[in-house]
C-alpha cells in the first residue's frame, strides 16, 4: 500500500513540476524553469525507487520529503519566499528534522533488534545528530561548488548565510536527536 501512495505522490509531483517548468520557460523565466526541472529530478527519486527496487518506504518521511520540496522549490524559489529572509532558515531547520528522522529510520532498520538493549542512548543521540549535521554540511558544499562553478548565488551573503544554515540544520537534527535519545533510554 505504501508503495502505491509513494508512486501516486511522486508521479503527481513530477507532472506538476514538469508543467511548471514548461510554463516558466514559455514565460521567459529560465531560472524558475531550471528550479522546476530540478523539482522533476527530485520528485523522480522516490519514483525510481518504487519502480526499480524493493525499498520499503517510511511514509511519514516520504510525505515530509515532498512537503519540504514544495516549501523549498515551489514556495521558496519559484514563488520567491526565500526573499523573506527567515524562510531559508526555516527550510534548513526542517531539513535537519527530516534528516534526523531519516537517521532514526535507518538506525531502526540496520541495527539488530536484540542489539537495542546493548546500544547506549548517547550513541543513538550522536548518530542522529551527526547524520543530520552531515546532511547540512553536504548541502552547503553543494551551494559553495555551484556558486564557484556556475556563478550562482546560493550562499547569499556568504559565510553568514552558510553558518546560519548549518546552525539551523544542526538545531533541527538536535531536536530529533534529543527525542530519539530519550525514547531509546525509556525503551530499554
Amino acid at each position: 500500500m505504501n508503495r502505491k501512495i509513494v508512486l501516486g505522490i511522486s508521479l503527481a509531483y513530477v507532472v506538476w513540476m514538469g508543467i511548471l517548468a514548461a510554463t516558466q520557460y514559455v514565460s521567459g523565466e529560465s531560472w524558475k524553469a531550471a528550479v522546476a526541472i530540478s523539482g522533476v529530478l527530485c520528485g523522480a527519486v522516490p519514483l525510481v525507487l518504487v519502480l526499480f527496487t524493493k525499498f520499503r518506504f517510511h511514509l511519514p518521511i516520504t510525505i515530509s520529503y515532498f512537503l519540504f520540496l514544495i516549501g523549498s522549490q515551489y514556495l521558496g524559489s519559484i514563488q520567491g519566499w526565500y526573499g523573506l529572509g527567515w524562510w531559508d532558515t526555516l527550510m534548513h531547520f526542517l531539513s535537519g528534522c527530516i534528516l534526523g528522522f531519516t537517521a532514526v529510520a535507518l538506525y531502526e532498520r540496520l541495527v539488530l533488534r536484540n542489539a537495542g538493549r546493548e546500544i547506549s542512548a548517547w550513541f543513538v543521540f550522536l548518530f542522529v545528530l551527526g547524520f543530520a549535521s552531515l546532511g547540512g554540511v553536504l548541502w552547503e558544499m553543494y551551494e559553495f561548488t555551484a556558486d564557484r562553478l556556475f556563478g550562482s548565488t546560493l550562499q547569499g551573503s556568504g559565510n553568514k548565510d552558510t553558518m546560519t544554515d548549518l546552525i539551523a540544520d544542526m538545531l533541527g537534527g538536535l531536536a530529533v536527536a534529543l527525542w530519539s535519545g530519550i525514547r531509546t533510554k525509556m525503551k530499554y
